[in-house]
């Protein structure tokens, strides 16, 4: 297969199955990571896509052959292979996935030792660097690595657990909507131990994703678990994305519930027990969660998005928990990781503890800080979104609080939006939020809209 490494990123690598992710460049990533990063054991895994074995089994190869020792999990979800490096304290481990992207695409995450990300300005550069040197002799192997089937699963399970007191839920009904995910496996585990009654959508895992690619960001992807959530009456509904590093809530009236809200509630639930303690939030939208963490003695920390600069910021400020919108949920006691299994536990946990419904305890925020949601615009490409944030700035600049955490922020006193380049796919981002006008966070949203679309 010929080796194109278009599909290497700022975070990790994504790209068509096999025009630019293959059995091939698997395999040299393989031969090289031990070299650039000291690896001398390392955990794989891989998710439910159809490549994915192959992809994983060359993987195992190339890490043998240069002499590491490889630690199979063999299919699970991203989060599975983190806790998998921390746990056993190996020195990286990668994961075979392409999260959210449609079927016919596959990747590559990575860590290093203590789960320290590798992404663009943390060594997977390198790894571009060294697989496009051809002067490298690929045909030279050491070939004295083993490579083990391992289950990570019990001691997995054990670690999502101790994060609430199982003895304290109430027997809830819940609907849980794994997508045909790496998520499925997972949750027949787990409910062995939760009083919970759940009912599942889309359990099985099937690589060609028959209902549709999981990801609950994009609004056709919910009407299933939300009907699911009213036709039996339950608590709340729960969606994972491919992956299944991200959770996302659905109220007990099958409204879908932001990220941005479920950030700041998780950040109440760890400083009501942990006063003080440290909290990381991104800039596209965060006076909500800054509210909650100030007024509870804590300190926000703001940070750009992405998975590499959450979880360094969080290593920097040893915070106890950071989150983004599009409901990657970071925590200190995972390894400074994102999980979407930990989340809709704890906030089962709450539902429990309070006797309150999902959309009475995230009710009263969304009305004081209301916002649009992350809207999307598809773009020609880089030059592209630059033009825009530019003229958008112009405009605007006037009177509110530039910052550029992370593209393009501006803060009135009333309200503010963040305007920013997907790292990942050729979108503009836009999110507008308020001080408890929702009339007029509409208002600027379609204005701002209407001059990006222009």
């Amino acid at each position: 297969m010929a080796i194109n490494t278009s599909g290497f990123g700022a975070y990790d690598i994504r790209g068509i199955y096999p025009e630019s992710v293959n059995q091939e460049l698997a395999y040299r990533i393989g031969r090289i990571f031990p070299e650039l990063f000291d690896a001398k054991k390392v955990a794989i895994g891989h998710d439910i896509r159809l490549s994915s074995p192959t992809i994983s089994d060359a993987l195992a190869r190339g890490l043998a052959e240069a002499g590491c020792e490889v630690f199979d999990v063999g299919q699970c979800g991203t989060e599975m292979i983190y806790f998998a490096t921390g746990f056993n304290d190996f020195d990286g481990g990668i994961m075979v996935t392409a999260s959210h992207n449609p079927k016919d695409y596959n990747g590559l995450k990575f860590v290093k030792k203590g789960c320290r990300p590798i992404s663009s300005n943390t060594g997977l550069f390198d790894i571009k660097a060294a697989i496009e040197d051809e002067s490298r002799d690929w045909s030279y192997r050491k070939a004295t690595g083993t490579i083990h089937k391992i289950d990570v699963m019990p001691d997995y399970i054990k670690r999502l657990l101790s994060y609430v007191e199982v003895d304290a839920l109430k027997p809830l009904k819940i609907v849980i909507n794994t997508g045909n995910g790496a998520a499925g496996p997972i949750i027949n585990e787990i409910e062995k131990f939760l009083p919970f009654e759940v009912i599942k959508v889309h359990n099985d895992t099937n690589g060609f994703f028959p209902n549709g690619v999981p990801n609950p960001l994009l609004q056709d992807a919910r009407a299933e678990t939300a009907d699911a959530v009213i036709k039996n009456n339950a608590a709340c509904g729960i969606a994972f994305d491919g992956d299944c590093d991200r959770c996302f809530m659905f109220d007990e009236k099958g409204g879908f519930i932001e990220g941005y809200y479920m950030v700041g509630l998780l950040a109440e639930i760890f400083l009501e027990h942990n006063k003080g303690e440290k909290v990381v939030c991104e800039p596209r939208a965060l006076w909500n969660t800054i509210d909650i963490v100030e007024n509870l003695g804590g300190t926000p920390i703001i940070c750009r998005s992405g998975h590499s600069f959450m979880k360094d910021k969080l290593r920097e400020h040893n915070a106890i928990y950071g989150g983004e919108m599009a409901s990657h949920h970071y925590f200190r006691d995972f390894y400074y990781c994102d999980s979407g299994m930990i989340p809709w536990l704890l906030i089962l946990e709450l539902i429990s503890e309070t006797g309150k419904t999902l959309s009475q305890l995230v009710g009263e925020r969304i009305a004081k800080y209301p916002c649009s949601g992350e809207i999307n615009t598809k773009v020609s490409g880089v030059d592209k979104v630059k033009e825009i944030m530019a003229k958008v700035e112009k405009l605007y600049s006037d009177g509110g609080e530039v910052n550029h955490i992370d593209g393009l922020s501006i803060d009135y006193p009333t309200w503010r939006f963040n305007l920013r380049g997907s790292q990942t796919e050729p979108y503009i981002r836009l999110n507008v939020e308020s001080r408890g006008d929702k009339t007029l966070m509409e208002s600027k949203r379609d204005e701002l809209l209407k001059i990006i679309r222009e």
